[in-house]
């Protein structure tokens, strides 16, 4: 029967091999289409989505379907059902613990962030400013009594976070967007091993894509027999859970020890964030916090970890987790967590708009790769225009060539409107933080880029503390100091090629 079916199919003329593969070609197309089209998205994106199914049989829709699908409906949204999950049960335990049914961890957390949640800044202008971000982040109150310290390169960040995993009595949380298997990759995950051993509770969690090399080459390996230290690595490409999406990353950076001290910030775990002979650290920030923020970021980290794994949430959401903790100092703080999910979708980039909109002084701007949507853009711009002073620090050589030149595509708008571009020379600047009219910081992991603002999953800070902002600002300033700023004149007058190249990488961004 089957050498006969083949018979027949062999004997078909080459026109109805070709009508086949030409309807195939069209309904798989007209599926990418709707895809695209069922949901609104920026025009760019979805044309250029469409125009490469069309153009690239086979290859253009299995791309969009790995790449290309950054959104799906609310009922199969599968991080999002697992954040709602998790939700419930720490609600429930809050409900059985005012009940006087038990102290569980929901009481201590919930209770610390009510608590604060009132809590406005004194200065009239941030207290506007915090007003409007109030409807954008209602899960995230802003807290008060913590403090919080700018750590600039692995040089000043490696050893705290270092040191905090080595004094570690019940559990460290780490999690990281990129692992090298290098020394100071090493180094951590041997001493997250070492107090495993003791019997601290070490849960570690990297990004799958981030982290590829040292996936590759097996480091995780030699830790998997570790007692009380598991290592997971987050993707959204699981068949065994139905996922497919490679497109979507977990670029959040937080250690959390003990429940009472955390990090968090944009420094991943390699070596060329440490300074060597004849080669100066890459140019990071990172920041250690303490106070009652440390619970919200504990609070981010467990949610991450209850989606990839299903751990037992009576285990997640234990007391010790959560520990009551006291004011530690006058910083107001409050998590801007952000990522594709439906609830969260897009959260950060309205709190960069709001705070470029709020400005009437001053904005310094430092971010590796510059590539913001439409509406910060010209949020920026306006700023510039009425009169506020602009300065963007960028990278002058980026380590993604094609994310600098996509940014430089926008520099002719940016530089027209009075905006102040700072070039950081060598060694490459990866550092993002954002300070308004010098009463608010916005510091964390997410890139001014449409990546971070709209695929990314990430977790920043708004800070309200003068002295932090102070101490921040000086160090953007030595940035700016590191710069060469780019004059209008100069830039105008690029060859016609570089023009070309710069607006091609552009038009790539919204699928990159």
């Amino acid at each position: 029967m089957s050498v006969s079916i083949y018979n027949l199919l062999a004997a078909e003329p080459p026109w109805f091999w070709f009508s086949v593969e030409a309807a195939l070609h069209i309904a798989v197309f007209l599926l990418v289409t709707y895809s695209c089209l069922k949901t609104r998205r920026e025009a760019t994106s979805a044309l250029l989505w469409i125009f490469v199914a069309w153009s690239f049989p086979l290859i253009g829709p299995l791309s969009y379907l790995l790449f290309g699908i950054n959104r799906v409906p609310r009922k199969a949204w599968r991080k999002q059902r697992a954040d709602n999950e998790f939700r419930s049960e720490r609600q429930a335990r809050s409900g059985k613990s005012l009940a006087g049914i038990g102290q569980s961890l929901p009481l201590v957390y919930w209770r610390a962030v009510h608590d604060s949640s009132a809590v406005q800044p004194t200065d009239a202008e941030a207290q506007a400013l915090n007003k409007t971000l109030d409807p954008i982040l209602p899960d995230y109150p802003l807290l008060c009594g913590n403090a919080i310290e700018p750590l600039v390169d692995g040089d000043q960040a490696y050893p705290q976070m270092l040191s905090a995993i080595r004094g570690a009595r019940h559990h460290v949380h780490l999690q990281t967007f990129i692992v090298w298997n290098d020394a100071i990759s090493r180094e951590f995950l041997d001493s997250l091993a070492e107090k495993a051993r003791q019997g601290v509770r070490v849960r570690f969690m990297f990004d799958s894509f981030g982290s590829t090399g040292a996936v590759l080459s097996r480091l995780f390996f030699r830790y998997r027999r570790v007692p009380n230290m598991r290592i997971v690595g987050w993707t959204q490409a699981n068949p065994l859970k139905r996922l497919v999406q490679l497109n979507l990353r977990n670029h959040r950076k937080i250690l959390v020890v003990d429940g009472e001290k955390a990090f968090m910030g944009g420094i991943n775990l390699r070596q060329e964030n440490l300074a060597r002979p004849g080669a100066p650290a890459i140019r990071d920030y990172h920041f250690a916090v303490s106070g009652g923020i440390v619970q919200e970021l504990q609070y981010s980290f467990l949610r991450d970890w209850y989606f990839m794994t299903d751990e037992d949430p009576d285990v997640l959401l234990q007391p010790a987790h959560f520990p009551r903790l006291k004011a530690v100092g006058p910083a107001l703080i409050r998590v801007a967590n952000s990522g594709p999910t439906p609830d969260e979708m897009e959260i950060l980039s309205k709190v960069f708009f709001e705070c470029l909109v709020a400005a009437r002084q001053r904005l310094l701007v430092a971010t590796p790769y510059f590539v913001p949507p439409r509406d910060i853009l010209q949020a920026l711009c306006s700023a510039a225009r009425r009169g506020v002073e602009v300065a963007l620090v960028v990278p002058r050589i980026n380590n993604h060539r094609y994310a600098g030149l996509a940014g430089q595509s926008l520099y002719d708008d940016v530089l027209k409107a009075g905006v102040r571009i700072y070039q950081r020379r060598a060694p490459f600047m990866h550092a993002k933080a954002l300070i308004v009219d010098d009463i608010l910081a916005f510091v964390g992991s997410a890139n001014l880029d449409v990546r971070s603002l709209r695929l990314n999953y990430e977790t920043n800070l708004i800070v309200y503390d003068p002295a932090f902002i102070t101490a921040l600002k000086q160090i953007v300033l030595n940035e700016i100091a590191a710069s060469d700023e780019l004059e209008t004149d100069a830039w105008e007058a690029r060859g016609q090629f570089q023009r070309i190249l710069e607006n091609f990488c552009n038009l790539l961004m919204p699928v990159l």
